[in-house]
C-alpha cells in the first residue's frame, strides 16, 4: 500500500484491474484503518477515473451477497449523498411514494457517513431491522413494493470501511460506489450526484452496463431534485435543464430542505411527508423526485401525469400504508 499511495500522491492513476485488485483487498482486510483514510482522500484532491470507479465496482458485485428477484420490474432510488446539504431522508420517502403508485423499489442504502440521516438511520429509527433472509426481503417487496438492502450486509468492503468513513466525515468515493453496486443490479435507477463531472460518469456507466438510469443534479450541488435552482436531467433520451417554475412548483430555500441536528429530526420530517402534513417544499421535492422515478420506470408517462401519481400516493395515504407495511415485515 505505501508504493501505490506515493503513486497516487505523484497523480498517478489506476487501471480497472488495479482498481478491482485493491478493492478486493480492502474487501478482505489487508489494509489497516490509516491507509484507508490515506487512499480514501486522494480522490477528494483529484478526479476519480472511469475505469477507477469501474474496477472498483467489479470486485464488490464479484463479492457482493447476490440476491435475485427474477424479472421484477423494480427501481433504485439513490443519491450519492456527499453534496454536505444535510437535507432530510429525500430519497427514502420517494422510495414509499413510488410504491404507494403500485411500483417496486429495490432501495440500496446505508448509514449517513457526511450527513447526519441516511436511509438506514431513518429505517433503523422507525425500528425497522435489517436483514439478509431472501424470504423476508421477498415478501418485503411483494406487500409493501419496497425492499431494503442494508449495505453492509450484502458487500463485505463495504462494510469493512465503515468505521473509517464515519470517522472521516467527508465524502469519499465510496459515495459514488454505493448505487453502482446495488446487490440486486436493478435495470431501472433514479440517481442523485452532487456535480456535474459525476453525472457524466454514471451515464457513461450507466449506457455501457446497459441501465435504463435518470442521473439528476441540481446546478446549486444538491445530489437530487431539491428545487432550489434549476436542476439537470440525463437518461437515455437525452440531457435537459428544467426549472421548478416551468414544472409548476416554486424554488426552495437551502433551510426548506434541512434535515435537522438529529436521526429523529430528519426522522420526523419524513413522517409528515408521508403523512401529507410536510411543508409545500419539502413535499414538492419529494414528489419531484417520485415523479421521475416514475418516468424512469415507464418512459410513456407525462410528468405532468407523473406529478399526479406522486402527489396521490401521498395525500390519498397509499405512500404511508406502504411503509408501515414494510416496518410490519421488517421488524
Amino acid at each position: 500500500m505505501k508504493d501505490l499511495l506515493y503513486r497516487m500522491f505523484e497523480h498517478g492513476n489506476l487501471t480497472r484491474e488495479e482498481a478491482r485488485d485493491i478493492m478486493l483487498n480492502i474487501a478482505d482486510g489487508k489494509y489497516n484503518d490509516s491507509q484507508l483514510a490515506a487512499f480514501m482522500t486522494v480522490f477528494l484532491m483529484r478526479s476519480i477515473t472511469t475505469d477507477e470507479l469501474t474496477g472498483f465496482r467489479d470486485a464488490i458485485l464479484e463479492r457482493r451477497l447476490p440476491v435475485d428477484f427474477g424479472n421484477v420490474n423494480a427501481i433504485d432510488i439513490v443519491g450519492t449523498g456527499g453534496d454536505g446539504k444535510n437535507t432530510f431522508n429525500i430519497s427514502t420517502a420517494s422510495c414509499f411514494v413510488v410504491a404507494g403508485t403500485g411500483r417496486k423499489v429495490v432501495k440500496h442504502g446505508n448509514y449517513g457517513a457526511s450527513s447526519v440521516s441516511g436511509a438506514s438511520n431513518v429505517l433503523e429509527h422507525h425500528g425497522v431491522k435489517f436483514s439478509s433472509d431472501f424470504n423476508k426481503l421477498s415478501r418485503s417487496l411483494e406487500e409493501s413494493g419496497v425492499c431494503y438492502l442494508h449495505a453492509p450486509f450484502f458487500s463485505p468492503a463495504l462494510k469493512s470501511v465503515a468505521p473509517v468513513r464515519k470517522s472521516l466525515a467527508v465524502r469519499t468515493f465510496f459515495n459514488m460506489l454505493g448505487p453502482l453496486v446495488n446487490p440486486v443490479l436493478p435495470k431501472h435507477q433514479l440517481l442523485g450526484v452532487y456535480n456535474l463531472k459525476l453525472m457524466r460518469l454514471y451515464s457513461y456507466i450507466a449506457q455501457n452496463e446497459n441501465i435504463a438510469c435518470t442521473v439528476v443534479h441540481s446546478l446549486d450541488g444538491y445530489d437530487e431534485i431539491s428545487l432550489t435552482s434549476p436542476f439537470k436531467v440525463s437518461g437515455p433520451e437525452g440531457e435537459r435543464i428544467y426549472t421548478p417554475e416551468e414544472l409548476g412548483w416554486s424554488t426552495a430555500s437551502q433551510q426548506d430542505l434541512w434535515g435537522g441536528n438529529s436521526v429523529a429530526e430528519a426522522a420526523s420530517i419524513f413522517d409528515n411527508v408521508l403523512d401529507g402534513k410536510a411543508t409545500q417544499a419539502q413535499e414538492n421535492c419529494v414528489v419531484a423526485n417520485s415523479a421521475f422515478a416514475l418516468i424512469t420506470l415507464e418512459p410513456s408517462i407525462s410528468i405532468a401525469e407523473a406529478k399526479n401519481l406522486a402527489s396521490e400516493s401521498i395525500h390519498s395515504g397509499a405512500a404511508k400504508e406502504k411503509f408501515i407495511k414494510f416496518c410490519e415485515i421488517n421488524k
